[in-house]
């Protein structure tokens, strides 16, 4: 395994990738991302458990969609099952996976108990529960600082599992080694992964922009707002097709099989 340097224009790379992918697969790759969605929100409807456990399928449902991309980029259908990929690769990598997904549950309910200090659980409960936003609410300073202090901790766990789950399904990466070395190749590649990140904010801006210009244009207010829900879903979607580039850009690829070019 080697860690790849690379320089900061690959994040649009990575971004093109990711299009180009999706568009030679789109039924596959947006209907894996509905099923996946759909996974995580049934598992978060269980009483009592159901936060934890779709937070800890998170990683290994994450992988299921970086393999369904590797399938996509042979030129292959990726079928359903593929995104249960985390579970078929034998009992070693299957406990590690899920020793992946308890530290990742872990770690965002530490977060959400630390924000909970700040608001009183306000915002980790509507986040973790539901429930309805008020403009009253969003302008109380405690819930703000709750959500930025959230946001702050959040990018570092991020950092440490983006790259966790492809390690540890791939390379066969302990589930504490995989947090460092994927940490240190965003650290590494904070520049790429700047621009990745930039450049898919601005699609989604860009689509909102463009959607309320064409419903204002006629005279239809309402149609943004229906027509926003799947654009936005197809969008994350091509955002989840993309993130494998990230970890094929960032690491050797002899273990994942695929040399992706733009």
């Amino acid at each position: 395994m080697k860690l790849h340097i690379v320089p900061a224009r690959t994040g649009i790379t990575w971004v093109k990738l990711g299009f180009k992918t999706f568009l030679q697969q789109p039924l596959a790759m947006s209907g894996l991302f509905f099923m996946f969605m759909a996974l995580l929100s049934v598992a978060s409807m269980l009483p009592l458990i159901g936060a934890a456990l779709a937070l800890g399928l998170l990683p290994a449902a994450t992988l299921g969609l970086m393999a369904a991309t590797q399938e996509a980029t042979k030129g292959k259908f990726p079928m359903p099952s593929i995104l249960i990929s985390a579970f078929r690769a034998g009992r070693q990598r299957l406990n590690a996976m899920m020793q992946l997904g308890a530290l990742y549950a872990v770690g965002f309910l530490a977060i959400m108990a630390i924000s909970s200090l700040i608001d009183g659980g306000q915002f980790a409960k509507l986040y973790l529960v539901g429930g309805k936003i008020t403009e009253e609410l969003v302008l109380q300073s405690s819930f703000q600082a709750a959500m930025w202090v959230t946001l702050a901790l959040y990018l570092p766990l991020s950092l440490m599992f983006w790259h966790a789950p492809a390690l540890v399904h791939w390379y066969g990466v302990s589930p504490v080694k995989s947090l460092f070395f994927s940490f240190t190749a965003c650290y590494k590649n904070f520049g790429a992964f700047t621009v990745y990140g930039m450049v898919w904010a601005g699609i989604f801006v860009l689509a909102l922009l463009g959607i309320t210009v064409i419903a204002a244009l006629l005279g239809n207010p309402a149609i943004a707002g229906v027509a926003m829900f799947p654009i936005a879903l197809v969008i994350f979607a091509m955002f989840f097709t993309s993130i494998y580039f990230t970890f094929a850009g960032s690491f050797d690829d002899t273990q994942t099989g695929a040399t992706p070019t733009a």
